[in-house]
């Protein structure tokens, strides 16, 4: 008996000073023992709802072009055509961070092909199309982005712009896993937020784009939904559906410190699932002299011996 209450107080104690959190009645290592970077991180299993990872997750904090998750899930509810044509205007040009776009204004390009860029490459501009070109405009897309939070109970949920440019866009990690986990019910944006890149025609000179998030890119992650995002009060952020472990979870990073860190967190989170550390590199010595055994050393070149002739 004396036992029992000493393994308790113990385990209280973990508790009590992070080592451990408590979910479903079973010790989980907490997020301190993974050094993640992000100040609010969450990591869920999409198929049985056990929270595996929770730091700061009911913090509502600003969320950025993860905004465009609801941006597409709204157009793709109003069913409205991805075959119509729309028109980059100046109206869609950014004026309150004055963010790069590589679409100019007079851009021609189908509602699809501007869902698909604002969802693969954050492309501003065509999210703000998506809401101007909406029945009656912008203000009733942003009314719909808030009734669809209402709809899905994200009560820690705000919407200002359907392009995530306002730090009024806000959210907490617990509110964006079910808004991850809705989105991924959409075929389109499963597709569109996991390609690789895409060209737009775009008169004589076609428009390339690339995947925002590295993971996507690089092939050795199992991801069926992403989408990056990062303004100055928001930080880099990152959410993902993905298989780890062979479980289907959902990943929610955000106010990430550093260009790479969001993607450093995510590959922590990895390891700690699968129980896999990255194979340490060798020392630059160790692998010359590796190197060597491999490869002949090549002759010294030797300058060729000029006979000057006697006079």
């Amino acid at each position: 008996m004396m036992a029992l209450r000493r393994r308790l107080l113990l385990l209280g104690i973990l508790v009590a000073a992070g080592r451990f959190e408590i979910h479903g009645g079973t010790a989980l290592p907490s997020p301190a023992k993974l050094r993640l970077q992000s100040a609010v991180a969450l990591v869920q299993d999409q198929a049985t709802g056990e929270c595996l990872v929770a730091k700061q997750p009911e913090a509502v904090v600003p969320i950025a072009s993860i905004t465009k998750l609801m941006t597409a899930m709204v157009v793709l509810d109003a069913r409205l055509d991805l075959q119509e044509g729309l028109r980059i205007e100046q109206d869609d040009v950014d004026r309150l961070r004055h963010s790069r776009s590589r679409l100019p204004v007079g851009t021609q390009l189908t509602r699809g092909e501007a869902l698909m860029l604002a969802l693969m490459a954050s492309e501003n501009r065509a999210a703000h199309a998506l809401g101007r070109t909406y029945p009656g405009g912008l203000v009733p897309f942003v009314r719909a982005m808030n009734a669809k939070a209402a709809a899905l109970g994200l009560r820690g949920s705000r919407f200002e712009d359907p392009a995530g440019l306002s730090g009024g866009n806000v959210s907490s990690a617990r509110d964006l896993v079910r808004l991850v986990d809705t989105a991924h019910h959409y075929p389109q944006i499963r597709e569109f937020t996991t390609r690789d890149e895409v060209t737009i025609p775009n008169g004589r000179r076609p428009l390339h784009f690339i995947n925002t998030n590295a993971l996507v890119r690089g092939h050795r992650w199992d991801i069926g939904l992403s989408k990056t995002g990062f303004i100055d009060e928001a930080g880099r952020c990152l959410v993902m559906q993905a298989k780890l472990a062979k479980r289907p979870m959902l990943i929610v990073l955000l106010d990430s410190n550093g260009k790479y860190t969001r993607l450093g967190d995510a590959q922590r989170i990895r390891q700690w699932m699968e129980g896999s550390e990255p194979a340490p590199r060798p020392k630059l010595k160790a692998r010359l002299k590796a190197k060597s055994k491999f490869q002949t050393r090549p002759k010294p070149h030797v300058k060729p011996r000029i006979h000057k002739r006697r006079r």
